[in-house]
């Protein structure tokens, strides 16, 4: 299949056309990650409440309800332990008896001090509790090849070794087999100011020591690439790894107003939601112009584009700690996130992992936080809708969008992508970010011969909406009935700031 659109500026209308032809690109459910550092309340008093906690239900020392609020998510990957605490992070801290391992302060983050009670074992046993793939980041910067060498042999070697022995003095026989690795985090600043020609040469040295236990799964080793448009970067790794010892190169991008004046996290203004959508639209730009630099040293597109941090950043919320990153999740975060990910399906043939920035009370988490009370935030309810889509057959799109238009300035107001799964059921995820227009969209279906339509919507009257304590539900995905099918045609409207995903079967 083949998804063909056209836009019609006039009357607001998008007209996509579903065609048979072939979908063969896989979306990578990697491209659904998330990202858990030891930064605020995303580790401690969040998703980890101690083993001793007895007010809070836990497995583990792990809160159970963000265990199945996370299993129904279908977290496919998790990375820890940063960010830029990985690099002053020292994992044989985080081993053995709890009460006999040193305190360490988080320099990063608040300047706190940290007991090192959630370390290594804690975050694999989160990973099983949620059925994720575990994505460690190694230490670069204040760490040595030895000490990185030394963890992937802790977690991966089943055999006899000082490190697979240590291990199993602490409660754990067998290997957990990691396969997901990050060289290092952020080298061209917290990760140690680097030039990406010293980097690279970084990388090799550390990637080198990093032994491959088990031949059938290999290590996948993600360089630190690029900030945002730092497209030298990109080229210069790509340049001076050989291919065969690169698995990925990471990209990070946040949308923001601007990094000086990142405005409030729920009472923004429409200009503060524009120019944070067109931050957030500039990833779709980002990934083609690093794909193409890509493409020269990598034609056959053997190393992904790793976006392990993005989500939207704002000033924190009002009276939290300045170091913790606390912001609220409105309308506004679920637009950054529809628009993101469909962007991410519609280039899954680089794009093959990326990781949200919060999982749970940081940046754009999908999960807060108070105590004992949890709620769901509309990312989360994004997420879960178009989960839909993971491990999908890519239906490529191409279409001229209707505009968003506010003082003059333009962005493009609806965003598609399109995926058919093993059972045939075609699914696609629509949303319109403008702020005051609805779109009205027609699919013509062709000749695939799509006999049943339901659907589901993201949608609320005010774009600063948000869950709150309070009202936990006041946004969250309803039945969305109005999409007709008539004659292979599907007509619907979008309403403003509003996200909904269809499924057609035959």
């Amino acid at each position: 299949m083949a998804i063909a659109v056209c836009a019609f500026q006039a009357k607001a209308q998008t007209k996509v056309r579903v065609e048979n032809d072939s979908a063969k690109q896989v979306i990578s459910a990697n491209i659904y990650g998330h990202f858990a550092e030891h930064l605020g309340h995303c580790i401690y008093n969040g998703i980890y409440v101690g083993d001793t906690a007895r007010e809070i239900p836990n497995t583990d020392g792990i809160r159970n309800d963000i265990i199945a609020a996370l299993r129904k998510l279908k977290v496919p990957i998790l990375r820890w332990p940063g960010g830029c605490f990985a690099d002053t992070y020292h994992w044989k801290d985080g081993i053995g008896p709890k009460q006999d391992r040193p305190a360490m302060v988080n320099k990063w983050w608040g300047g706190v001090t940290e007991d090192n009670s959630f370390g290594t074992h804690d975050f694999l046993r989160l990973c099983q509790l949620l059925g994720s793939t575990p994505y460690l980041a190694g230490n670069t910067g204040s760490g040595t090849p030895q000490e990185l060498a030394d963890w992937v042999q802790y977690v991966n070697f089943d055999g006899k070794s000082p490190m697979s022995d240590l291990r199993k003095k602490n409660g754990h026989d067998s290997a957990w087999g990691v396969q997901y690795w990050g060289v290092g985090n952020e080298a061209w600043g917290c990760g140690g100011n680097m030039r990406p020609e010293y980097y690279a040469d970084i990388y090799r040295r550390y990637s080198t020591f990093m032994t491959d236990y088990d031949p059938k799964k290999p290590l996948f080793k993600i360089a630190s690439g690029a900030n945002s448009a730092d497209y030298h970067w990109t080229e210069t790794l790509m340049k001076n790894i050989p291919t065969n010892m690169l698995s990925g190169i990471a990209l990070h991008h946040y949308a923001v107003i601007e990094w000086n004046k990142k405005g409030p996290d729920q009472s923004f203004t429409e200009e503060g939601y524009f120019k944070t959508m067109e931050s957030a639209l500039f990833m779709d730009s980002l990934i083609q112009k690093h794909t193409a630099i890509m493409d020269k040293y990598d034609p056959e597109k053997k190393v992904a584009l790793v976006v392990d941090e993005w989500g939207g950043w704002y000033d924190v919320a009002p009276g939290t700690n300045p170091g913790f990153l606390y912001q609220q999740n409105t309308m506004r975060d679920a637009m950054i996130a529809a628009t993101t990910l469909n962007i991410f399906n519609n280039h899954s043939d680089r794009v093959r992992l990326a990781n949200l920035a919060q999982i749970v009370n940081v940046l754009q988490a999908v999960i807060l936080t108070d105590k004992e009370k949890m709620i769901l935030t509309p990312t989360y309810h994004i997420m879960e809708m178009y989960n839909v889509h993971q491990d999908a057959k890519l239906i490529p799109t191409n279409y001229v969008s209707p505009k968003y238009d506010y003082n003059g300035k333009k962005l493009d107001a609806v965003s598609v992508s399109a995926s058919v799964d093993k059972s045939q059921k075609l699914h696609i995820s629509l949303a319109n970010i403008d702020a005051h227009n609805a779109q009205t969209v027609e699919l013509d279906l062709d000749a695939n011969n799509y006999k049943t339509i339901k659907g589901r919507i993201l949608t609320s009257d005010k774009l600063t909406n948000c869950n709150t304590f309070q009202n936990p539900n006041k946004i969250e995905p309803e039945v969305y009935t109005k999409a007709s099918l008539k004659n292979g045609k599907v007509s619907l409207s979008i309403p403003p700031f509003s996200a909904i995903v269809l499924e057609l079967s035959k």
